[in-house]
């Protein structure tokens, strides 16, 4: 079995396993009821999870359990970081690191020999191997990142993230007709200081009973989110994506503060 952390997260794990649907396998999405399984089973977990920023650890427990991190957002730009990732099996993306998310180029971190072994001959034989062009542009990019002391980007990227949260968390505070999570302060290990949050993603609900589709309440004032039924949630959710030019920042705070502007009129008539 193939079962994820968390319900609400990214749905490419459901559909990769769907899409490879052996008798071997079916997918899972909800673990809460679930601790110790016995059947052999591979649980993927996303931290910070995507679309609500939350940290998760692995749910599952028992000698034929196997987990994978998914790490692509673990970076100070998104998240405290509590601990260094010492997991047997770590995924990453240099998309979420660089902001370079067209060359598709990633890696992963094991501990277990087999496994790795195992994964090289998949690449080598499903991808025959993998481009050497996209290698040597990581490799330019990880060294540009490298120059100096080596965390001018997360210093920028942290601050950046930082004051984009604050400016839609103050417009959305001042709405009752929207919520977005709330991601508590917490201890960061790399800028060794207690700091705010700074997600990838506003996770927004529509409080109104009559406001079932909140992509489709957001769409009408030109905000584009995606529906909350494409992370396995209900559609009263949305996410927004704080990872864009800023100009696009911009126009999507703009619009936020029109619409929320417009509800606050409305209720005072």
């Amino acid at each position: 079995m193939v079962a994820a952390a968390s319900p609400n997260t990214i749905q490419n794990y459901k559909q990769q396993t769907d899409f490879f649907e052996m008798a071997r396998f079916h997918f899972m999405d909800d673990l809460k009821n679930v601790s110790n399984y016995k059947s052999e089973v591979i649980e993927f977990v996303t931290s910070p999870n995507n679309p609500d920023g939350f940290l998760k650890k692995a749910v599952l427990k028992g000698n034929s359990v196997k987990s994978i991190y998914d790490y692509a957002y673990y970076w100070s730009h998104f998240t405290a970081i509590p601990a260094p990732a010492d997991e047997d099996v770590m995924i990453f993306s240099i998309s979420k690191l660089t902001g370079h998310a067209g060359g598709r180029f990633g890696w992963a971190l094991v501990k277990d020999k087999q496994i790795y072994d195992n994964m090289i001959r998949y690449i080598c034989l499903a991808e025959m191997g993998v481009s050497r062009d996209t290698q040597l542009r990581a490799l330019q990019l990880l060294r540009a990142i490298l120059q100096g002391n080596g965390k001018e980007i997360f210093r920028f990227a942290y601050k950046t993230m930082g004051d984009r949260w604050e400016q839609l968390n103050q417009i959305i505070s001042s709405s009752t007709r929207f919520t977005i999570q709330e991601i508590p302060p917490q201890f960061c290990n790399f800028f060794q200081q207690v700091r705010g949050p700074s997600p990838a993603y506003a996770w927004v609900k529509c409080e109104r009973k009559e406001d079932s589709n909140c992509a489709e309440v957001l769409s009408r004032a030109k905000i584009t989110g995606r529906r909350g039924s494409m992370f396995g949630s209900d559609d009263r959710y949305a996410r927004l994506s704080l990872i864009r030019r800023q100009d696009d920042f911009n126009l999507l705070i703009h619009r936020l503060t029109v619409l929320v502007s417009e509800e606050n009129r409305a209720e005072s008539m």
